[in-house]
């Protein structure tokens, strides 16, 4: 990263309202659903979501009971969700800093660059609660780069895809997977804004530990800069 986090911040911004919606939802004119996943949430004291079908039922029937087709929420939320994938316990510490910003919305609803880039890279991380088929995207505003992340994608959004691959504003990159492909979750888009890769390629870190916190948010700024979401 050869440039500040706030240069990048205050550039985003200014683009801020001419970036495509990466769902065909318009977040500005449709109601939509904001959930919290944290601890701080009392309905989750009792929430059950050691399966996708209890994770199924709460997040379809808060969106019935509001009457609504979409939810989206989670940046920089210390979520309670991830005690059940192996690989948030890498360490003696579990990972629980959510670093995007989740879109819930049925499988195979499409996915669309906000700007437009070039294919990055793109993988199937298909362990158990991992992202599934992942894409993501290098861009280039004003000279400086940075990168978006789409993640529990089907597997049909790999098809055709190579590195260096143009996109334009507003195509579609991709749909929504189903729950055996897309890492074991009730279908969404996992969307992170990220200013260095790090070396990695077709997977980056969604879930930090808390003892990292400060450094992740440093390097994946609010996805919201991007999304425009009126949360």
């Amino acid at each position: 990263m050869t440039y500040s986090r706030k240069e990048l911040i205050e550039t985003l911004k200014k683009h801020q309202h001419n970036f495509a919606s990466t769902v065909p939802v318009d977040f500005q004119k449709e109601d939509f659903l904001t959930f919290d996943f944290s601890a701080n949430n009392p309905e989750l004291k009792n929430a059950d979501f050691s399966t996708v079908k209890k994770m199924d039922d709460y997040v379809w029937g808060k969106l019935k009971e509001a009457n609504v087709r979409v939810a989206a929420g989670g940046y920089n939320e210390e979520r309670v969700i991830y005690q059940r994938g192996e690989q948030y316990h890498s360490t003696d510490e579990v990972r629980s800093i959510h670093l995007g910003i989740d879109i819930w919305m049925p499988a195979n609803t499409p996915v669309f660059a906000p700007l437009e880039g070039r294919v990055h890279s793109f993988k199937n991380n298909n362990n158990f609660a991992d992202y599934g088929p992942t894409i993501i995207l290098e861009h280039q505003l004003e000279g400086l780069t940075f990168y978006t992340l789409y993640g529990h994608l089907s597997l049909e959004s790999l098809d055709g895809k190579y590195e260096d691959q143009k996109v334009a504003q507003g195509e579609q990159i991709a749909t929504l997977g189903v729950a055996e492909i897309n890492g074991s979750w009730t279908p969404h888009l996992h969307f992170q804004l990220i200013t260095d890769m790090l070396g990695k390629k077709g997977d980056f870190i969604g879930v930090a530990n808390k003892s990292e916190r400060d450094y992740y948010l440093e390097v994946c700024p609010d996805p919201n800069l991007v999304l425009n979401i009126p949360f």
